[in-house]
């Protein structure tokens, strides 16, 4: 009609298609660092395993998967390789450790001999049998002895917390020097090693003979 003008090239319109995508852009952005968040937190972790304590089963410089929200819904269990925050005055700038869960809760965990007895409550004293455990240049399993300076040989497991230790027993900075871990320390269970790829695999947990089901 009489008085009607098209829009000129470059006018408002080209700007506001160029400012919805932008906008879209950083709504996607948004979005997948909000999803990237709530899996770090509540999923599932990737970890990086700094130290040698867990040699052989897990070596230096190996990615475990921590498992995050299965132990929400079911308790560590024996033999369930862990990683948690180090109780304070252990540990290096801040870096979790990973161990095995020996005992749990209402457990007595007791070193007789260099070999690792846990006696469930109401029941008797079991030896554990640990084929994971590392080995010495003439294969003999490695023994697993007190490493506090007092020469503790004996906890029992109080509620909400774990007994654990390194499968490098001659190795690994353990309950043997700190005592029960607590729960709230925990940051999850490690599930799946999935570099190096010729070491990929799930991390599977050891079954215990003698010992009640959890």
């Amino acid at each position: 009609t009489p008085g009607d003008e098209l829009p000129a090239p470059g006018d408002g319109s080209s700007s506001g298609r160029g400012f919805g995508c932008a906008l879209e852009i950083i709504e996607t952005l948004v979005l997948t660092l909000v999803i990237y968040l709530l899996i770090h937190n509540f999923v599932a972790q990737p970890f990086e395993v700094e130290q040698n304590s867990m040699v052989p089963t897990v070596n230096p410089g190996e990615y475990v998967l921590i498992d995050k929200i299965s132990p929400r819904f079911s308790d560590y269990q024996r033999g369930d390789i862990v990683v948690f925050q180090p109780p304070d005055g252990f540990g290096q700038g801040g870096v979790p450790f990973i161990k095995r869960v020996i005992g749990i809760p209402g457990d007595r965990v007791s070193l007789e001999n260099g070999v690792v007895f846990v006696t469930a409550p109401g029941g008797n004293p079991v030896r554990l049998d640990e084929p994971y455990v590392i080995r010495g240049a003439d294969g003999a399993v490695a023994a697993t002895l007190p490493r506090d300076p007092s020469g503790t040989d004996a906890w029992t497991v109080p509620a909400g917390s774990y007994f654990v230790m390194g499968d490098n027993r001659t190795a690994s900075q353990d309950s043997r020097f700190f005592g029960p871990v607590e729960r709230d320390l925990i940051v999850g269970r490690a599930w799946l090693r999935y570099f190096p790829l010729d070491r990929l695999g799930v991390i599977s947990r050891p079954e215990y003979p003698g010992m009640p089901s959890q």
